[in-house]
């Protein structure tokens, strides 16, 4: 179901231009208008849901085929040196517009400098590790 409220629905499903390097029944994919780099492009789905958590599933699963089919042509026709899938859920978590989308970003040799997209590695303790575990029994 589409939002009338949702700049990224109505992007999706046409009503709002774009530059769009791919579209399918599904989704729309567009260059982002602020990128983190050259050939930054957002996975839209035409169908509304505000994160990961209220995706359908066969959304889900089509996104990462997308996410495939356009990074392979923006990996070759852009000679980048890697790409960043990046999606992100909740304000906390770096979301700031609530319909699900995914992120393709070109890396290129030295853009550490100036894109940065690494934490400090952390320890996995035996409490954390039984706690989260046990989520899944």
């Amino acid at each position: 179901m589409k939002d009338d409220n949702c700049i990224f629905c109505r992007i999706a499903n046409g009503e709002i231009p774009s530059a769009t390097l791919y579209e399918d029944d599904d989704f729309r994919v567009i260059l982002d208008l602020n990128p983190a780099s050259k050939g930054h492009a957002l996975i839209l789905p035409k169908e509304h849901a505000a994160n990961l958590y209220e995706l359908p599933a066969d959304l889900a699963e089509k996104a990462m085929g997308v996410a495939k089919k356009v990074g392979t042509v923006l990996s070759a026709g852009l000679g980048c040196d890697g790409l960043n899938v990046l999606q992100n859920n909740g304000e906390q978590a770096g979301q700031t517009v609530f319909h699900f989308h995914m992120h393709l970003i070109p890396r290129y040799k030295g853009d550490e400098k100036t894109l940065h997209m690494t934490w400090d590695p952390g320890t996995l303790t035996p409490e954390d590790r039984d706690e989260i575990t046990s989520l899944f029994k």
